[in-house]
């Protein structure tokens, strides 16, 4: 195999991922042929809705997985939180480079850390996980819908739309703007998404060729808690668009996930951590998603979606 196409968005923190991926394709196979396709994805069209109000699962990776599956390109590279639970027929997740700071950041126009924003602070973000979050540890925010690429949100940020926003940390440390970081938000404020700092690279089941190239960039810890995180996620059968969250490690060789399901306005969240060893992650995942609906998160969830 002389050449391997990559199917990106083609957004600025997407074309790193995709330009990272190449990069070390390259490194690892000299005289390997690298390009990058991009691919409009119906998340990058409509920009001007929440995504909770769009519905549907896939909403960024969906028409990449369709050039995947017509030959059109011979992996994708994506965040994995925008993955759904389950993958297309015939695809599979070829490798999970080591995770990124799974943290969520905020970024206040004043430099005031989250505990210090001033009553009734007008907060940025589209994701009803962090919305969720937020508001169970400060009710007095005003939160408001903040869409589009790191820079457009950082653009609205500094017009004066708001007073700060929320975004992951993965995505402005690969882009080198850390310097912007106020906080980096503690995961007892804010639990990540599900896969939140990791990349996914998929392709064809059965593509040898491809899969032999892809093989040495798995992170075999990585890919555990992310296994566990996502067998969670599957077991709620939610998505970017519903306010749960969870988030696995690996210390000494125990695996540790945490997870939740809280209403949107953050006034009920249910909340826990499971233990286990690395050679189930899936089942640590199942068992932490089920715990949590016993207690109170099927109703929750139920309530969301028929919110909608």
């Amino acid at each position: 195999m002389k050449q391997i196409r990559i199917g990106s968005r083609g957004s600025q923190l997407a074309l790193w991922q995709a330009r990272h991926v190449q990069s070390e394709l390259e490194k690892r196979h000299p005289g390997l042929s690298v390009t990058i396709t991009k691919i409009k994805t119906t998340g990058d069209q409509i920009l001007d809705v929440p995504l909770a109000q769009v519905g549907g699962k896939g909403l960024f990776v969906k028409e990449i997985e369709e050039a995947l599956l017509e030959n059109e390109v011979d992996i994708a590279v994506h965040s994995m939180k925008d993955m759904p639970a389950d993958l297309p027929v015939g695809l599979c997740i070829a490798a999970v480079p080591k995770r990124e700071d799974p943290r969520d950041v905020l970024i206040s126009r004043d430099g005031s850390g989250f505990s210090h924003l001033p009553h009734g602070a007008h907060i940025g973000t589209s994701s009803l996980r962090r919305i969720s979050q937020l508001l169970n540890q400060r009710p007095d925010l005003r939160i408001s819908p903040l869409r589009g690429n790191l820079d457009t949100r950082l653009k609205k940020l500094e017009s004066g739309a708001f007073d700060a926003i929320v975004l992951a940390a993965a995505g402005i440390r690969r882009l080198g703007w850390e310097e912007r970081i106020t906080e980096y938000l503690p995961t007892t404020i804010s639990l990540p998404a599900i896969g939140q700092g990791a990349l996914c690279i998929e392709c064809r089941k059965g593509d040898t060729a491809v899969l032999e190239r892809i093989n040495g960039m798995d992170h075999p810890e990585t890919r555990i808690c992310i296994r566990a995180e996502r067998a969670f996620l599957k077991r709620l059968e939610g998505g970017c668009q519903v306010p749960i969250g969870a988030y696995a490690t690996i210390v000494q060789g125990v695996l540790e996930i945490e997870g939740l399901v809280a209403s949107v306005d953050g006034g009920r969240m249910v909340r826990e951590k499971r233990t286990a060893g690395v050679d189930n992650p899936e089942e640590v995942g199942v068992n932490l998603a089920e715990s949590l609906l016993a207690q109170g998160g099927e109703e929750i969830l139920r309530e969301v979606y028929e919110a909608r």
